[in-house]
């Protein structure tokens, strides 16, 4: 695979979500410049911010995908709710915007950990998960790195366990709309 440069938005409700993405990004081969939204501490929750940004950045990212090289990374997450739920907001959020719901061709990955990103961090860790119990943080988020180098191999050649979270297992599927950046 080669090593194109592109321009890649990460969208997300906090720190530990942006670290993640942005290892398992440059993991995966992707290179160049990274502009990350986070959430700001005490403004509101996390997922209300990307929920509120995502039309802004889906139109960016729609007026410039022809003239340069870039993708889209929405974090959020699922929480006590569902992946199909917290999708259908996306997609009404962009309705509400008049805009037209994410296309198969769009470089734009919906990364949604059930319940959050922590959870994914300590199954890749070793640890036996659910997608139900609420994980604690890490009081380091470069903390996650190591395992995220095994996530971005182990989605590359298709060999994630079986017992991964289901959520974890959607966003390795996720992960193709923005590989055709590398063509």
């Amino acid at each position: 695979m080669s090593q194109r440069r592109v321009q890649i938005v990460i969208l997300c409700e906090d720190r530990q979500q942006e670290v993640f993405a942005r290892h398992f990004l440059k993991k995966r081969g992707l290179t160049g410049i990274f502009r990350s939204k986070i959430c700001p501490p005490g403004s509101q929750s996390g997922e209300q911010y990307v929920r509120s940004q995502y039309p802004v950045e889906v139109k960016a990212y729609r007026q410039n995908r022809n003239r340069v090289s870039i993708g889209l990374v929405v974090l959020i997450d699922a929480d006590t709710g569902g992946l199909q739920e917290r999708l259908n907001q996306l997609d009404l959020a962009l309705s509400e915007n008049s805009q037209q719901n994410r296309q198969p061709d769009d470089a734009i990955a919906i990364f949604i950990p059930k319940r959050n990103i922590e959870t994914w961090i300590h199954f890749l860790q070793g640890e036996t998960v659910d997608e139900e119990t609420e994980y604690s943080k890490y009081q380091k988020e470069a903390a996650c790195k190591p395992s995220v180098e095994n996530l971005a191999e182990q989605c590359r050649s298709q060999n994630l366990p079986d017992n991964a979270p289901a959520s974890l297992q959607v966003a390795c599927g996720e992960l193709q709309r923005l590989l055709q950046l590398l063509k």
